[in-house]
């Protein structure tokens, strides 16, 4: 693509294939209104006036709920909309366990001031329980009045024990007795009895003693609903699928636990707790044994939510507040089963298709072929560009197999952030260690909620002879960089470096539902790059200069604001500039103002941050040449890519990075040039599509709402277009055909563009 358009191309139909899309402009000189009844937002005086940023917090709920949207989209089957609905609540447990948490401990020290948003803790905390006590109660509506009454109609019901057949109950009463009764502990509350300390997210039921019994000084008692019990029991039925939930057979049975002791009521309840990990890594003389302890820990952490059934009485309420020191405000009153995503294990035992996604099996790339070719030579002869989850992951892990058993190859370097179960990754490292190859596994121990398992690979990576190192004391390694030297002839040193860069973690599971990039090289730049990041991680031997990466936190945030200034006086000497950027979130306050005086200048802007945003768009005077665009669909939006014009160089940049504050500051994190012009031209391609999607896209508004985009608005298409529909297509005619699909639509395949297979290298 020799240039961008200034407006959209027709999307064909797919009987004619993809053609080339131009990037759709935003409309410059329109600033939406908000809905009746929505505050308009403030005028903006100047870049630091704190109504011109978006809170963080509000944006990520903001971001929830447009996941809440798809689980109440009618296009979407019905167990897709149940996966939405746990995703939901998925996101909103560790929204509350660390962000929640932190604002608790700043109200707490009496921390007043705000970020760049001017919004203090406290007015967070309120504005937080205010939007999400309104998105739960939408969430259980859409459950209740919507998911469950069309599972049932599909023969798939979830049962209260009331509504049991006689053979039912029977089987209910027989499984209570030989797989639960033995598991349960019932605990008293009194004086000598004291508040347990109940586990981060554990479900539990509060009994309620009737007064005058026995033991009056009794008035509840708690029962833990045991975890390593499923969730869900199957009950016999001829002709349907049904379901009860554990703790209904508990309250069923809950006297057996308490004989002598009258029963009033039993109500589930289930309490969050703060899950963040606070660790002085310069004091730790061994990081892997203090988060270790650490991890153990923080299930003591304080409540920081609690939920619990909707028909409790308010005194049991009210006890619990106090016991968990809590306030009104977080408690939840849920209208319907709590934990959603315990209902999860639905989806893999319904099998009629009409309640699933279509299925989509990820295609291998023909230009990589049916694993027979040689991926060394492949990636000697050309940089090779993937697009999961349509390309598959497979020649990720192959690439990383081969060097383990390929004798040529003397060494494998790697950054291990997520790496998911049984990973054939963390397999091939083993093996490659045991044959005697100079293995390094950057391991990174805080990723958050992983810390556990990556402790476990850690040992395991150790005691099978890997080099394990944690990175640098105060930051989280957060770039996904591959390194493998090997030895070939012909090569002036006698050896040659092959580099793996990745927008997302080393973990084939995870692979298959998130979007990201992978692009391999074996070029001397990308290498010797390679070569001193990890010299920096192992050995804190900082380079003099980088040939070709950014790196945080090594001055990746002023490369960002210089792009973005660069783009600024281009535009203001020529009226012309541009910028496309996508990401996960944008919070980094002082990028966002460079952003700002871009749009100034005269920069169109186009941003596709698919959660956090707290740049204000479409302000006049400050901000209306920039649109934001936020994609939630079946997949996970998870990739980075940069474009700037550059006044016609047309610079595209793939990074591990969000423009956030923690990425730049307190994270490693890896941007890199994507060079090949051919595959410049693959990702302008997908930027184009992604911009053009008017079916699972919405924009940003100035009041910070967003609104979905409709066919023949914002510069899309008139016809509908899906942009990961759009993918999947792609995907499927190549993987049908066996053969390379045009340029046009190659999201996902090697370049045409060649490089002499020998070379000079530089000496490692």
């Amino acid at each position: 693509m020799d240039g961008v358009s200034t407006g959209p191309t027709p999307i064909p139909t797919p009987a004619t294939g993809p053609a080339p899309l131009a990037p759709p402009q935003p409309t410059l000189s329109v600033v939406l209104p908000p809905e009746a009844g929505a505050a308009q937002p403030p005028p903006v005086s100047h870049l630091n006036d704190a109504r011109s940023f978006i809170n963080r917090e509000l944006s990520w709920l903001a971001f929830n709920g447009r996941v809440l949207e798809e689980a109440s989209d009618p296009t979407v089957p019905v167990l897709e909309r149940l996966k939405f609905l746990a995703i939901f609540s998925s996101n909103l447990d560790e929204f509350f366990m660390i962000r929640v948490a932190g604002l608790k401990q700043q109200l707490s020290g009496h921390v007043e001031e705000g970020g760049s948003d001017a919004m203090t803790p406290g007015e967070q905390l309120a504005a937080i329980a205010a939007r999400c006590h309104e998105m739960v109660a939408r969430q259980y509506r859409a459950l209740l009045g919507d998911v469950l009454p069309k599972l049932e109609r599909a023969g798939v019901r979830l049962l209260s024990t009331a509504q049991l057949s006689p053979e039912a109950d029977h089987f209910v009463a027989d499984y209570f007795a030989r797989e639960v009764f033995p598991v349960l502990t019932p605990i008293a509350l009194d004086p000598g009895h004291p508040f347990p300390h109940l586990r981060n997210k554990s479900l539990n039921l509060a009994v309620r003693f009737a007064p005058g019994a026995p033991g009056t000084r009794l008035r509840y008692g708690v029962v833990p609903v045991p975890s390593v019990l499923p969730r869900l029991v199957e009950v016999p039925d001829s002709g349907r699928r049904q379901y009860v939930l554990l703790e209904d057979i508990i309250a069923r049975y809950v006297a057996q636990l308490f004989p002598g002791m009258p029963i009033e009521g039993c109500w589930a309840f289930r309490v969050t707790r703060n899950w963040d990990l606070s660790i002085d890594e310069e004091e730790a003389e061994d990081l892997l044994v203090t988060i270790e302890r650490e991890v153990r820990r923080r299930d003591r952490g304080g409540a920081v939510r609690l939920e619990i059934s909707a028909t409790a009485e308010q005194h049991l309420s009210e006890y619990l507040v106090r016991a968990l020191k809590l306030g009104p405000a977080d408690v939840y009153r849920i209208e319907g089963p709590l934990n959603i995503p315990d209902l999860l294990p639905l989806l893999g035992r319904i099998e009629q298709k009409e309640l699933h996604d279509e299925p989509f099996t990820p295609v291998i790339a023909a230009a990589i072929g049916d694993g027979e070719r040689d991926l060394f030579r492949l990636i000697r002869e050309r940089d090779v560009l993937l697009h999961h989850p349509y390309e598959s992951y497979d020649p990720v892990v192959s690439f990383i197999e081969a060097a383990a058993d390929d004798p040529a190859v003397l060494a494998i370097k790697i950054t291990l952030y997520r790496t998911g179960k049984d990973s054939p990754i963390v397999r091939a490292l083993q093996r490659a260690a045991e044959n005697g190859k100079q293995v390094t596994a950057l391991v990174e121990l805080k990723a958050r909620m992983d810390e556990e398992a990556n402790i476990l690979w850690a040992r395991a990576l150790e005691q099978a002879g890997v080099h394990v190192v944690y990175g640098l004391i105060g930051y989280k390694t957060h770039c996904k960089v591959v390194l493998v030297v090997r030895r070939e002839a012909g090569e002036t040193s006698g050896l040659r470096r092959y580099v793996h860069l990745g927008t997302g973690n080393y973990n084939p599971t995870t692979a298959k539902i998130y979007s990201d990039l992978s692009f391999f090289t074996a070029r001397d730049d990308f290498g010797a790059d390679a070569t001193a990041l990890f010299n920096l991680l192992t050995g804190y031997s900082k380079p003099a200069q980088w040939r070709k990466f950014k790196v945080a936190p090594l001055g990746l945030k002023a490369a960002v604001i210089e792009m973005v200034d660069r783009e600024a006086d281009v535009a203001r000497a020529t009226g012309k500039g541009r910028i496309i950027a996508k990401m996960n979130s944008l919070a980094d306050a002082e990028v966002i103002k460079a952003l700002y005086r871009a749009s100034q200048a005269g920069v169109q802007i186009d941003l596709l941050v698919r959660g956090i945003c707290c740049l204000r768009p479409g302000v006049p005077d400050l901000s209306e040449r920039i649109r934001v665009v936020s994609i939630v669909d079946r997949y996970l939006e998870h990739t980075r890519i940069w474009f700037f014009e550059a006044g016609g160089k047309k610079e595209m940049w793939a990074s591990s990075a969000d423009w956030m504050p923690r990425n730049f500051i307190r994270r490693v994190e890896v941007a890199f040039p994507i060079e090949d012009a051919a595959l410049r031209e693959r990702l302008m391609e997908m930027l184009s599509i992604q911009l053009a999607d008017n079916q699972k896209a919405r924009i940003l508004l100035p009041d910070g709402r967003y609104e979905r985009i409709q066919p023949g608005t914002q510069g899309t298409p008139a016809a509908p277009l899906r942009s990961q529909e759009r993918f999947m297509s792609v995907a499927r005619r190549a993987g049908a055909a066996q053969e390379q699909p045009p340029v046009a639509a190659q999201e996902i395949f090697p370049s045409t563009e060649r490089r002499p297979a020998r070379r000079r290298r530089k000496r490692l």
